[in-house]
């Protein structure tokens, strides 16, 4: 038996591993994102001298997830510089004859968190990153939930902090959730990057007030089990119990649940798997990918 290969694709860096079923990260390592070519070259490098059974991608995006479709695998219309069209699936399949799950990194990351990490008891989750973009993935029973593409919950409207004059960075919406939370907003707007400001810096209180109203409409829209914040601007620990108030303030008593009325401590939280979310869903990626071709073959076990 061989291992299961994963691979983070940020458009930062890239992060590359190998591990098990289980979820037990053996080998890992990063480099960052450049040129497609030379990043896609890196990653087949490290994955040349490795026993790999299946592998795994959960990449930024837009993507194509969708495998009945012909751009299936492709990175597509992202506004990062030189990776529009690029076929990521297709140049490892051009390299391992394996099966080779893909999808979006936050829904990997979504798919981690409920099946290792913080939503492992609840069956599924919400995952948001928030760090130079935002992006959401959801997992329902085991799952990640897309339509004829997967979410893309940073680009929601929501509405303008009155203390906010700060237009947006978005390219395609100017002032979209992306647009004024993400860690470039905050920068641009202060001066200075997140992790600079102290904790009683305004930028906080306008922070959480559009994260808040993200989460309200998708507990309205989408109930998920629980809401795990990720990303760099997750890190400010002081930032949740804002987000959690300011949610209740918004939902004002409407969702009757005790999951939002008693609970808000245990429902929005930060990663269970810390850094390794990404990772160990596109170890998931790997497994369910090994685990069809199997069963399209007639093959039972593990």
């Amino acid at each position: 038996m061989g291992y299961l290969g994963a691979v983070e694709g940020g458009g930062t860096k890239f992060v590359c591993g190998i591990g098990t079923a289980d979820g037990r990260i053996v080998d890992r390592i990063s480099f960052p994102t450049t040129e497609p070519e030379e990043t896609l070259a890196q990653v087949c490098d490290y994955f040349a001298d490795k026993s790999l059974d299946a592998l795994g991608v959960g990449s930024f995006g837009p993507i194509d997830p969708n495998p009945d479709s012909p751009t299936y695998g492709y990175i597509t219309s992202t506004p990062k510089p030189h990776w529009g069209n690029v076929n990521v699936v297709g140049a490892l399949k051009a390299r391992f004859d394996v099966p080779i799950g893909f999808d979006l990194d936050v829904s990997a990351a979504a798919l981690g968190e409920a099946t290792w990490g913080a939503a492992k008891e609840q069956g599924g989750c919400l995952y948001v990153t928030v760090g130079t973009g935002i992006g959401g993935g959801l997992v329902s029973n085991g799952r990640i939930v897309n339509g004829f593409t997967h979410p893309e919950m940073g680009h929601i409207r929501v509405r303008r902090h009155p203390d906010d004059p700060y237009e947006g960075f978005c390219p395609y919406h100017g002032d979209c959730l992306e647009g004024l939370a993400a860690g470039p907003a905050i920068e641009r707007r202060w001066g200075a990057k997140g992790f600079e400001l102290p904790e009683d810096h305004p930028a906080w209180a306008i922070e959480a007030d559009y994260l808040a109203q993200a989460f309200a409409t998708f507990v309205l829209v989408l109930a998920p089990q629980k809401i795990v914040l990720g990303g760099g601007v997750s890190k400010q620990a002081h930032l949740f119990p804002m987000i959690r108030r300011r949610l209740a303030e918004l939902l004002n008593g409407y969702v009757a649940h005790p999951r939002i009325q008693n609970e808000l401590d245990s429902y929005i939280v930060p990663p269970g798997l810390g850094d390794n979310s990404g990772l160990a869903g596109a170890l998931l990626l790997a497994r369910q990918a090994l685990e069809d071709a199997r069963a399209s073959r007639g093959v039972s076990g593990r």
